[in-house]
């Protein structure tokens, strides 16, 4: 039987009101699964499919804003809603400042938190969106050789073919084959293509795993 795929990820150490926003959750068609404390869920945690994280600000143990810290060092696929006391504007700001997709205070209404949760999860699916395609972006200037990453860079850089050329040392009519080889493990239909593409490549890398555009950049 194939893997229940979950969507919301609940934290909270109260049972009922875990339980309430598993049921919650569901009750919008968002697949749900609850953890009674922060150190549970890490110990479980793994961001292969689009989601949200629900988790309450004040727990026992590493708590809410120490959640969103540690998440976002391992990972900001999943965008984490944080759900604040009454008036603990403090708390709210300081879970902003750690990356909080968004926070709620209690009381809240159902319609608001369900709101809330579509929007994190549509954000999530963006963010996988843009961590696949740079993947296959990277993948494809891995299968660069070495001279022809120096051709590309140097390309890039907006010089001529025999500017190429008497930098690398090399026949222009090399210059044009290396580019022509570029091009066709780029799969680019044109130059401004390939710019295109070697510019989305600069914003993240595959051992990036935050997915966010602050990758190493490397042509």
């Amino acid at each position: 039987m194939p893997k229940r795929r979950i969507e919301v990820f609940v934290v909270e150490d109260d049972d009922a009101v875990r339980d309430s926003l598993c049921w919650l959750a569901e009750s919008a068609e968002h697949p749900a699964v609850g953890y009674d404390c922060a150190e549970s869920f890490l110990a479980a945690f793994d961001a292969t499919d689009p989601g949200c994280i629900v988790s309450d600000v004040r727990m026992p143990g590493i708590s809410g804003i120490a959640l969103i810290t540690e998440i976002t060092r391992r990972s900001r696929l999943l965008p984490v809603i944080v759900i604040t006391a009454h008036g603990d504007i403090q708390m709210a700001v300081e879970a902003m400042k750690e990356g909080a997709f968004d926070f709620v205070e209690k009381p809240f209404e159902d319609k608001a938190l369900l709101h809330v949760i579509g929007q994190a999860v549509d954000e999530s699916r963006r963010r996988f969106a843009i961590r696949a395609r740079d993947s296959e972006l990277w993948s494809r200037l891995e299968r660069l050789t070495p001279r022809e990453h120096e051709v590309l860079e140097q390309l890039i850089d907006g010089r001529s073919n025999r500017l190429v050329a008497e930098s690398l040392a090399i026949s222009e009519k090399t210059v044009e084959a290396h580019r022509a080889h570029i091009m066709e493990k780029m799969n680019a239909a044109s130059f401004a293509d390939l710019v295109t593409q070697v510019v989305k490549a600069h914003l993240s890398h595959p051992g990036d795993n935050n997915g966010d555009g602050d990758g190493p950049v490397r042509t």
